[in-house]
């Protein structure tokens, strides 16, 4: 699933293209929206929460996606068919005078009043990329629940919004803290939630991630996807492991020496 950073430089893009002009086209191919026509209407701003997508129009619709595993949005020049992925794919297709936008099996689209948000993103704790973030507000929800691994607490988006697999496991092999902690153990949850959001703040402007500061292939990452390959810090082999129950286990990267239990 994408983290928190790609969906928010999609929904900065999808703002750029879409933000202050008239919707002419307006297409959800979604059987609760298939009638609902935006056209005529101002595109307000587009935001990403947490994992999140939001659409704001002027006259306060919002229009709520989610990416998941496999969804996407693509952008263009009005008056080009959208290339690429097969148009059955595609579930929302907006556009403008100069621009449209496409998305391609997003999730979850639900077209709702602005004041009604909360239905689809009130769950959430603070945006790490947002304006609302709060670390104090994020160590506190961490707190509630002591005995949680901190590995799954830290994705768990009611808790923050935005972290995921990667960045999950890149802050605790910063911080060297294993991900079986409890949270509760967790000696300064302060500097990991710091960590954490400097990472993502580090890499929302571009499509490329890299939490070692390295941009070149193979070097990106401290220990997420890299089992058996040797720690950057002291060369023992980086391990691997499901983490939580199915079907919402995770696959788990830690160095068994800088992070021991």
């Amino acid at each position: 699933m994408p983290e928190g950073d790609t969906v928010w430089l999609t929904a900065h893009r999808l703002h750029q293209a879409l933000a202050d002009r008239e919707l002419t086209l307006f297409d959800l191919r979604v059987p609760q929206h298939a009638t609902a026509d935006l056209r005529g209407q101002t595109v307000r701003e587009v935001v990403a929460r947490g994992k999140h997508i939001l659409l704001r129009t002027s006259s306060n619709l919002t229009l709520h996606t989610h990416l998941r595993m496999d969804g996407s949005w693509r952008i263009g020049r009005a008056g080009r068919r959208p290339p690429g992925l097969p148009e059955h794919m595609m579930r929302i297709l907006l556009g403008n005078t100069e621009w449209w936008a496409a998305g391609y099996r997003v999730h979850d689209v639900v077209l709702l009043r602005s004041s009604d948000e909360g239905r689809v993103v009130g769950h959430l704790g603070p945006d790490l990329l947002g304006p609302d973030w709060d670390a104090a507000e994020a160590v506190r929800r961490l707190r509630q629940d002591p005995m949680q691994e901190i590995g799954l607490a830290l994705v768990d988006q009611r808790n923050l919004a935005g972290i995921g697999n990667m960045y999950k496991s890149e802050a605790l092999f910063i911080e060297r803290v294993n991900p079986w902690t409890p949270v509760g153990h967790v000696i300064d949850l302060n500097r990991l939630v710091g960590t954490a959001s400097r990472l993502l703040i580090m890499n929302r402007s571009h499509p490329e991630q890299s939490t070692t500061g390295l941009p070149g292939r193979g070097q990106e990452h401290w220990v997420y996807e890299r089992a058996n390959q040797p720690c950057r810090r002291c060369r023992t082999p980086i391990s691997r492991a499901d983490q939580g129950s199915p079907p919402y286990q995770r696959g788990t990267y830690w160095c068994p020496s800088c992070q021991s239990a």
